[in-house]
């Protein structure tokens, strides 16, 4: 037993009074095999924790799980907290992957770990030279997890051990708090040992991981009398003296390791365990932890008692070449501290494959640590940090730390890179920390600004009142340059936006371009302005701004991005005003001309994603797509996997339910929805996930579930203070005329009527406010419903876009109704088959059959409420092909079998007419060419809108980036 502790790798030895834990080790190391040999056994978990205070043989059972999965043939992976290691970031996480990936070349690096390679090698601590990108740290953890279960999957099975997870960075322990509960569903055992009244509150999902299926930690108790004087005798012999061992067994207070540090001890000056002993003994008790530890220390020489100090300085692990340098050894000298220190049972081999160094214990470091006198052990974290500055700014930034603030430029400079690769590791907290130590330095003055920018920058998701803080601190510096200055703006205006305060966000950039003088930063600041009070819910005079923002594009030629960036603000104002929609178009296109990026850090992406809605709104969704996919792709190429790629995927989502792909557009918006939930601070994320899924509900005809998402999430009491698409208030509006609550509709409606008009932003086919008030108005008051169908259909004409025409002139039919409707109706099914819009074009078509049949013309409806069906089942719509089956019934006719199936494939007659209508030929030619009717053409042609999603305006553009069929 005592050899146990004494050597750890002698873990095939009995613990003593562990049968309990070591019976559990076994049981999960077999259902391990179990699971991986495919016998069928549930196992009862993945995670194995044994808990308790310093010294009662935690790391002795880590060592006997590393040999007994050793023995069973399982990989092991191991990694370990040290006392002075949390500051770095990760630590842990590179200890468990590193190994398994030193065997590797940066080539086959970087094809194991494919895309995520840019975004997790900071964190691995690989070689990532030319990575300047930032990803969040949600990404970061969900490329861990990737990298984790791949080489749990390649390595299988595997035991996870985590020794003094108490000790874990905050980085790692909080990725292996999110990864350990997916232990059960992989090949993996994670076994953990901690002290529990040290254990951060990152840990705390280990405490409850542990405790499911009825299997808590397992807390170590203190040795008996009995078993310590088992350890005695089996160093000093049996004749050893019941007092004798009694007493051993009281000074020890029954720790496992004191109590064999010092049988040791006795054993090694030949001790018998008698009564004479005993004042021996208890000199030799003393001299285990604490002051007497540190005193035995000191009667070694000085340079060992030096080297030993530098060791505990470096922390453990440590490579003996850099503690030799530091503490001024050559290389026999430190040989000999070496073999001096071992022998004392201080320093140890460590497990790396590099011949480090370690403790014998914690204790003993921290012992050593603390009894180092202040002022040298400042000086040696000094020379640390002096020698490992230049190759390892992260290890460096750990030791200045630990050191008074002299204002040295060289220790700035080694924080602010550490910094650095702190945040390209996604470990933002630990470069907060960084840079806040560097401002303390303090860094000379003209640095100071920079290093203000940096240190808001790190705070943006953490606390974002703090940025705002660092920002304005940093725009009291004298004799910023001026693009820093001008990045420092855009950071304040994003932070006073991001904290609730869109009013100021909007006032300090309108502010700082009155006082531009470079005409580049002076449009940048112009474009933030009209950025942040356009989204602004109570900004005071809209319209002003509008022929402010006219004006100003009119006169750019659109050649820098700062132009480019006004034009998409004029596209999008124009859009949202209801001007024609080439004006849009043409704006929009302008933007783009020269590229626009979605993720460039100085500028944000709302003007490049209201670029790209422009298209959807004007009928041209495809276009749309193409650059939602796009901006998706860069934001996960860089690691922003978080409330950037929540709304990305929700507003692609959005994109597919205005095409009426409507089981698509759920799926994408319910991704949107599962990032938003992880992100904190990605409220209006999630409320964009949430309109457009109700949406989505809605339309295909599941109202119940629509409610109880509306009630989860408290939606019918949201009241943002910025512009959200879709608007929340006439999504719930969709809602409650859904559920026959017309009352409650209209109220709310004509409030978000009466603030749009404000505004003047007119266009129904951005906000349909006034599509819903005229449908909650028709039983009560249809003369005013009308009223409003008309003017939206108006509103539409002038935007130009034959989706939302045709959606205006259907709820105009609906709320005329009798014989005057049909017409109207006939109207909207020709401008809707002119669209892509095809869950409107099978609404009106269902909408029209049933008129129809009300009106006895029989044959027309049936031709109607076949297309309508056929168009509702593809798209989704469950609720619409019901009523279309029940129309087609109650008019005595039966549905017909589907012609075709789903697919955004275009028929060679499809294409062929699409072509012959590209090139500007009249429907007659086409018919003719094809030997079809003219009707045929336009079926033919509005399944084209429909498949390619574009109109007869984008028509060219889409031909040419859709492949021909195969003949």
């Amino acid at each position: 037993m005592e050899q146990e502790f004494r050597q750890p790798s002698s873990a095939n030895r009995p613990l003593l009074e562990r049968r309990r834990e070591l019976r559990a080790l076994e049981a999960a190391l077999a259902e391990l095999r179990y699971a991986v040999d495919g016998v069928p056994r549930a196992r009862s978990s993945g995670l194995l924790a044994f808990t308790g205070s310093a010294g009662l043989g935690k790391t002795a059972l880590v060592n006997q799980a590393r040999a007994r999965a050793a023995a069973h043939g399982f990989t092991v992976f191991s990694g370990r907290g040290g006392e002075k290691d949390q500051q770095l970031a990760f630590h842990v996480v590179r200890q468990l992957v590193q190994p398994s990936l030193a065997r590797m070349d940066s080539d086959k690096l970087r094809n194991a770990l494919g895309s995520w390679y840019d975004i997790v090698s900071a964190a691995l601590g690989l070689e990532a030279k030319g990575v300047a990108r930032t990803p969040d740290p949600l990404c970061v953890r969900e490329g861990l997890d990737w990298v984790m279960t791949r080489l749990v999957v390649r390595k299988a099975p595997v035991v996870l051990l985590l020794d003094d997870l108490h000790w874990a960075d905050t980085e790692s322990l909080g990725w292996l708090a999110s990864f350990a509960p997916r232990a059960e569903d992989l090949p993996l055992l994670v076994v953990a040992a901690y002290r529990p009244d040290e254990l951060p509150p990152e840990g705390d999902a280990f405490r409850t991981l542990a405790s499911r299926h009825g299997r808590r930690p397992f807390a170590l108790d203190r040795l008996s009398a009995d078993s310590v004087t088992q350890i005695i005798r089996n160093e000093l012999g049996k004749d050893a003296e019941d007092r004798f061992c009694k007493e051993c067994w009281e000074v020890t207070g029954g720790s496992p390791f004191e109590a064999v540090e010092l049988a040791i001890r006795l054993g090694d000056h030949q001790l018998k365990g008698t009564e004479r002993d005993l004042p021996a003994m208890r000199e030799f008790a003393a001299t285990v932890k604490g002051p007497g530890l540190y005193e035995r220390l000191q009667r070694l020489d000085t340079k060992t008692v030096r080297f030993a100090q530098t060791a505990a300085v470096l922390g453990s692990p440590f490579a003996p070449q850099l503690a030799a340098s530091i503490a001024v050894l050559g290389e026999e000298d430190a040989a000999e501290a070496t073999a001096h220190l071992r022998a004392a049972r201080i320093l140890a081999a460590g497990q790396g494959p590099r011949g480090e160094l370690e403790f014998v214990h914690p204790l003993i470091a921290t012992s050593i640590y603390r009894h180092i006198r202040s002022g040298f052990r400042v000086l040696l974290h000094n020379l640390a940090a002096e020698s490992l500055r230049t190759v390892q700014p992260t290890a460096a930034a750990r030791h200045l730390l630990e050191v008074p603030c002299e204002g040295k430029p060289e220790a700035v400079a080694c924080l602010r890179e550490a910094a650095r690769e702190s945040l390209r590791a996604g470990a933002t907290e630990t470069a907060r920390r960084l840079l806040t130590r560097a401002l303390r330095e303090p860094p000379l003055p003209e640095d100071r600004a920079a290093i203000l920018h940096e240190l808001a920058c790190c705070t943006f998701l953490i606390e974002p009142t703090a940025t705002v803080r660092h920002l304005r601190d940093a725009l009291t510096e004298p004799d910023i340059d001026p693009d820093l200055h001008a990045s420092i703006v855009y950071t304040l205006t994003q932070a006073l936006a991001h904290t609730d305060q869109l009013a100021e966000a909007a006032t300090v950039a309108a502010q700082e371009a009155r006082k531009a003088t470079d005409p580049r930063v002076k449009l940048r600041m112009q474009a933030d302005h009209f950025v942040w009070s356009m989204v602004r819910t109570d900004e005071v005079d809209s319209p002003a701004r509008s022929r402010t923002l006219t004006r100003l594009a009119a006169q750019l030629p659109g050649r820098s991005l700062e132009e480019r960036c006004i034009m998409g603000l004029r596209a999008w104002d124009s859009m949202k005003r209801g001007e024609p929609r080439e004006t849009s178009l043409t704006y929009a296109e302008k933007a783009l001309d020269g590229g626009m990026s979605w993720t460039d850090d100085n500028r944000g992406f709302e003007v490049p994603v209201s670029v790209a809605l422009v298209f959807m709104y004007g009928d041209q969704p495809r276009r749309a797509e193409e650059l939602f996919n796009k901006g998706i792709a860069e934001c996960v190429s860089k690691g922003w996997r978080g409330s950037h790629l929540a709304l990305g995927q929700t507003l692609a989502g959005y994109i597919r339910y205005r095409r009426g792909c409507l089981a698509e557009a759920e799926d994408l918006v319910r991704e949107g929805l599962r990032i938003a939930e992880k992100v904190d601070g990605a409220v209006p994320a999630q409320w964009f996930a949430l309109g457009v899924l109700i949406q989505t509900l809605l339309a295909r005809g599941r109202i119940t579930e629509a409610r109880q998402l509306a009630d989860e999430f408290s939606y019918g009491d949201v009241t943002p203070n910025a512009v959200i698409y879709p608007d929340p208030r006439t999504v719930y509006a969709e809602l409650l005329l859904a559920e026959g609550r017309q009352a409650e509709a209209i109220a709310l409606l004509t409030a978000v009527g009466a603030w749009l008009d404000k505004r003047a932003w007119r266009n129904p086919a951005w906000c349909s406010w006034q599509l819903g008030l005229a449908s909650a108005l028709a039983p009560t008051a249809p003369d005013e419903a009308i009223r409003h169908a008309q003017e939206a259909v108006k509103r539409a004409r002038d935007f130009g876009a034959a989706s939302v025409i045709g959606q205006s002139l259907h709820t105009l039919a609906e709320v005329t109704g009798g014989p005057a409707a049909l017409d109207l109706y006939d109207q909207a099914v020709d401008h809707l088959e002119r669209s892509p819009a095809a869950y409107e074009l099978a609404r009106a078509l269902v909408g029209h059959g049933a008129a129809l049949s009300r009106n006895g013309r029989l044959q027309k409806a049936a031709d109607r409420l076949y297309q309508g069906l056929e168009g509702a089942v593809h798209c989704g719509a469950e609720a619409l092909a019901a009523r279309a089956r029940e129309e087609l019934s109650a008019a005595g006719m039966r549905p017909l079998p589907l012609r075709y199936a789903q697919t955004d494939m275009l028929t060679a007659q499809e294409r062929k007419a699409a072509e012959m209508t590209a090139q500007g030929h009249p429907a007659s030619v086409v018919a003719k060419q094809l030997r079809i009717t003219e009707q045929g053409v336009r079926q033919q042609m509005s399944s084209v809108y429909r498949k390619l999603g574009t109109d007869a305006a984008g028509l060219v553009a889409a031909l040419e980036a859709c492949p021909s069929p195969e003949r």
